[in-house]
């Protein structure tokens, strides 16, 4: 009982203070250490304690993410301070309109997921067009995170067919293939897009109507008066990163981003060479922003591999993949609640499908409904204000605060999902 209490109190401190803004290399180890004490987990001592576990978890995540990070940083700088970015948002405002500057991001952001780049990536890449548009269109910058999150996380990430990894860690347990129950993948997906759009501008519209708007920072990229580059100089290098991490990814899976990031550095330096304004600053600035990235959402990760070695996590795990009644909702209620506990999408399948698979194939479920049942589930509850991706997205790379810009986050992220998930089980009940 006290580790259960431990661990959800210490879950829910944790997102009481990323609301409140406060650091999470102090936050996360501080709410890390009570649910470690509340389980009997030693600190110092023993095979298992809380400072290798927790040190683990955070210096695994570094390990597999640093390149990533840094060159999707690059990536971002570079177009900011060539000016390609703001040249492709102006050439997107002058073909859709004003209006149409929150569209602009999500396709953006939904054509790259969908193409194999990370989502961690996408945010870093999108960004400086983001906020060049949201900038000419006049629209309050606390909602870019919602617009890039919406774009990278919901339809896209876990729909038939994306090589985002949360579609294909099921192919490995349930021995389905990624585009497993595509048709109503692409009735959720099209649901899911559509409804979010839309829910999506009219929250902006009423921050709009109640006197909101873009505010200058300083610390924003100014635009000198000078020649911007062509807007194609812009997409090229987008263009490159995605051609490079859809035809590597089979072969390097997630080693492909290296080749596909570095890719799109190299073009965007080489096409816009005389566009550079300061490249000694915006390198310096882009590897300390992927510094802080990484460092923040391992700082979360760490708190997860704590969570998970404590008695309270496996009476959980058992607890949601024995519930009774439909398997779908079982399945869905399992993954969900994992992926909230850990903050990960990613997590919350690797831990549940173990047990969730095999017991429910037993049961006669079709492997092909429970794919796509899991993949959907684990991107809602994952997107709590702890979820790695959440807290690089607003903090990192937005520099936004939770308490303003996570609410429009979840709303995207989590509920629209979430409705997602009930429609495809009422479609597979049909």
């Amino acid at each position: 009982m006290l580790s259960m209490i431990g661990l959800v109190g210490g879950l829910v401190l944790l997102i009481v203070l990323t609301l409140r803004g406060m650091n999470l290399f102090i936050s996360a180890p501080l709410c890390a250490v009570i649910v470690a004490l509340c389980s009997g987990v030693p600190l110092l001592t023993g095979d298992v304690n809380f400072v290798s576990a927790y040190m683990d978890g955070f210096a695994s995540f570094v390990a597999a993410w640093f390149f990533m990070f840094l060159l999707g940083s690059m990536f971002g700088k570079f177009m900011e301070d060539t000016g390609a970015a703001d040249s492709v948002a102006r050439w997107i405002i002058n073909k859709l309109g004003r209006k149409q500057a929150v569209l602009a991001v999500v396709l953006a952001c939904a054509i790259l997921t969908y193409g194999g780049v990370s989502v961690f990536v996408v945010a870093f890449s999108v960004y400086p067009m983001a906020l060049s548009l949201f900038k000419d269109a006049n629209l309050p910058r606390r909602f870019i995170p919602a617009a890039l999150a919406f774009g990278s996380v919901t339809f896209t990430m876990t729909s038939a067919g994306s090589p985002e990894i949360q579609n294909w860690i099921p192919v490995k347990y349930l021995g389905t293939s990624p585009y497993a129950a595509w048709e109503v993948s692409l009735v959720v997906a099209v649901l899911m897009a559509t409804f979010g759009y839309w829910w999506l501008r009219k929250i902006i519209n009423r921050a709009i109507a109640n006197g909101e708007k873009f505010e200058a920072r300083e610390g924003d990229p100014i635009l000198l008066e000078r020649k911007l580059p062509s807007p194609i100089s812009g997409l090229i290098p987008l263009l490159v990163v995605l051609g490079l991490s859809f035809t590597f990814h089979d072969t390097l899976q997630q080693n492909a981003l290296i080749v596909a990031l570095l890719g799109g550095v190299i073009a965007i330096a080489v096409i816009n060479f005389k566009h550079f304004h300061k490249p000694q600053t915006a390198i310096h600035e882009a590897t300390t922003g992927a510094l802080v990235a990484i460092g923040n959402t391992a700082a979360v990760v760490g708190f997860g591999s704590i969570a998970k070695i404590t008695p309270a996590f496996d009476a959980a795990v058992t607890a949601m993949t024995s519930l009774p009644g439909n398997e779908l909702v079982g399945a869905a209620v399992a993954v969900s609640v994992i992926a909230g506990l850990t903050g990960s999408a990613s997590g919350g399948q690797a831990i549940a499908l173990p047990e969730v698979g095999p017991h429910y194939m037993a049961a006669g479920v079709n492997p092909e409904q429970l794919h796509r049942i899991v993949s959907i589930s684990s991107g809602a509850l994952d997107s709590l204000p702890h979820n790695g991706y959440v807290v690089t997205t607003i903090r990192a790379i937005c520099n936004e605060k939770h308490s303003a810009a996570y609410w429009a986050v979840a709303a995207v992220t989590v509920v629209v999902p979430l409705m997602g998930l009930a429609v495809a089980i009422g479609l597979f009940m049909l």
